[in-house]
């Protein structure tokens, strides 16, 4: 039972002065008690007269705090003035000239049955668009219709950009008809997912307290797609603030098995490419959201060089840890896909230019892939699975040796203190209470642990995180790739460290559940480790089958 209290008549109206509460609230003291139970939480233990002296200096600290949040810290702009750089101590950008050689495609011709289109690969399509096969505008509405058909289902599709599309589609179809052809993205529709910023249409970040945010800017990645030429066709689901597949929308779903979620945080891009209903998506990964959706939903993504592809005009989650990267049907469609999107970017501070050397081969005789044996070994489920690829990647002419990348534990520091610092006012205003997910292990209550990560410590990870780039740069001078599960220490150190990674179909678990293989490349190696996926793919096979009923 409550018991209502009652405040003097001179009290309630002292505190509905503006600011009194405010003024009676800044002074309040910290007391000894409170000090020692936060240092408890650090897992620190101070003497009395040691409490003492520190008290005036908390409270001095705490004003600062106070005064640094009478600033407008807006999740999409002020990034930290530290920068990540994920080249190790004495490296060197391989100086390589540019190259991009993919398959021929002139023999494309239209299928039979139209609706055979859905799983046309880019090079494909370009070829049909470029010799007026067929139009942009109609392969526009092919996919639109697409989506709005099965969409109900899957529950990919955030907010459709049609007028956009169309008039996209149709600028692509007079520059192509007038002999002005800019590329094979041009008259591409693509899928993107909506933590990008595009003018006149709502970022809603897959959650409600951002279902109506509209800012009028171009992410830099749009930007260049539609310099390619390329067509937007709808913004695509995420899981809320980019953490697994739920939105407000419901649960995006795997086309494989709609009883289940398509994974996150790129489930929409995910979901949609494995469906046929785009024929690429842009995506973005921090901690596994390229890579867990395309294993879940059985398609090929690509997770770049940190800084190899500009994150402006995205929402932050980890400055440090957050890249944008292409999901699509094949490496050879990711390899074009990032030939658009990569570059130096002035409005990200991290982005760089780095030379992109791509070449179609037919074997791999000479590569060295390293594999991480005992992750392969210990995953029961799919030992075999994995037993199989390596056999398969040595009779390609590939020579296999076992690596171990470096690791150390408490390294979710890094992340857990850029997000709650990505969505401080969230927490600070109590909109988070407004987000779908509200578990144990959702957002809402990661940022509010996260506002307990003393800065020592977050420092402390990342010296930690110096050292791990070092050894990895080791365990890299001996391969030129690395192969391995897609889940495991492995997708953290990667992430932690930069590094680039390709997720590939590598079979199934069962008949509607699909598993992959991640290959993961030297820094700005893209080329490279997209060649060597790209040959596995051609003789394999897995990424050209698709779910039933789509």
């Amino acid at each position: 039972m409550q018991r209502s209290i009652r405040l003097p008549l001179w009290l309630v109206a002292l505190l509905a002065i503006p600011g009194v509460f405010a003024f009676r609230f800044a002074l309040t003291e910290i007391t000894r008690q409170d000090a020692a139970h936060a240092a408890r939480l650090f897992d620190l233990e101070f003497s009395d007269p040691q409490l003492d002296s520190v008290l005036s200096l908390l409270d001095e600290q705490r004003s600062e705090y106070r005064q640094l949040r009478k600033n407008n810290f807006p999740n999409h702009a002020l990034p930290p003035a530290l920068v990540f750089d994920p080249r190790p101590a004495g490296w060197q950008m391989p100086a390589q000239k540019p190259v991009f050689q993919t398959d021929d495609y002139s023999a494309t011709r239209l299928p039979a049955k139209r609706d055979d289109l859905a799983y046309y690969n880019i090079g494909q399509l370009a070829e049909l668009l470029r010799t007026r096969q067929i139009t942009s505008l109609e392969l526009t509405e092919f996919f639109l219709a697409r989506l709005k058909k099965h969409d109900p289902q899957l529950h990919c599709v955030i907010t459709y950009t049609e007028d956009l599309a169309r008039a996209q589609a149709k600028q692509a179809d007079v520059e192509i008809a007038g002999g002005k052809y800019r590329g094979l993205l041009h008259g591409i529709p693509y899928g993107l997912k909506d933590m990008f910023f595009y003018q006149n249409y709502p970022a809603t970040f897959g959650t409600p307290p951002f279902k109506e945010q509209q800012v009028e800017e171009d992410a830099t990645v749009v930007q260049k797609l539609y310099g390619a030429g390329a067509v937007l066709i709808a913004k695509l689901s995420l899981g809320e603030l980019a953490m697994d597949d739920v939105w407000f929308g419901g649960q995006t779903r795997c086309p494989w098995d709609t009883q289940r979620g398509s994974s996150g945080s790129s489930a929409g891009p995910a979901s949609a490419v494995s469906a046929g209903l785009v024929p690429f998506a842009i995506g973005s990964e921090t901690w596994g959201s390229i890579v867990s959706p395309c294993t879940v939903n059985g398609v090929t993504g690509l997770r770049p060089t940190f800084g190899r592809v500009s994150r402006s005009g995205a929402m932050a989650l980890s400055w440090s840890m957050d890249k944008v990267g292409p999901i699509c049907r094949n490496a050879e469609d990711c390899a074009i896909v990032l030939r658009a999107i990569a570059g130096a970017d002035p409005k990200d501070a991290a982005s760089t230019d780095a030379p992109l050397a791509y070449r179609s081969r037919s074997d791999l005789k000479g590569v060295r892939i390293g594999y991480l044996q005992q992750e392969m070994e210990q995953d029961s489920v799919h030992r075999a699975l994995y037993a199989e690829t390596i056999k398969q990647l040595e009779q390609l002419g590939a020579t296999l040796v076992p690596v171990v990348l470096p690791g150390y534990k408490g390294m979710t520091t890094i992340i857990s203190a850029e997000s709650a610092a990505a969505f401080d006012e969230l927490t600070r205003s109590h909109g988070d209470d407004r987000m779908v997910q509200q578990g144990k292990y959702n957002w809402p209550n990661f940022f509010r642990a996260g506002r307990f990560i003393p800065a020592v410590e977050y420092i402390q990870a990342n010296r930690l995180r110096y050292d791990m780039i070092q050894k990895m740069a080791e365990v890299m001078k001996t391969v030129d790739v690395v192969i391995g599960p897609p889940f495991g220490d492995n997708l953290l150190t990667t992430n932690l460290t930069g590094h680039p990674s390709l997720t590939v179909p590598a079979g199934f678990d069962h008949p509607s559940k699909p598993a992959t293989v991640v290959f993961t490349g030297q820094l700005y190696g893209e080329g490279m480790l997209l060649s060597i996926a790209k040959v596995f793919q051609n003789n394999t096979g897995h990424h050209k089958k698709h779910p039933p009923g789509y």
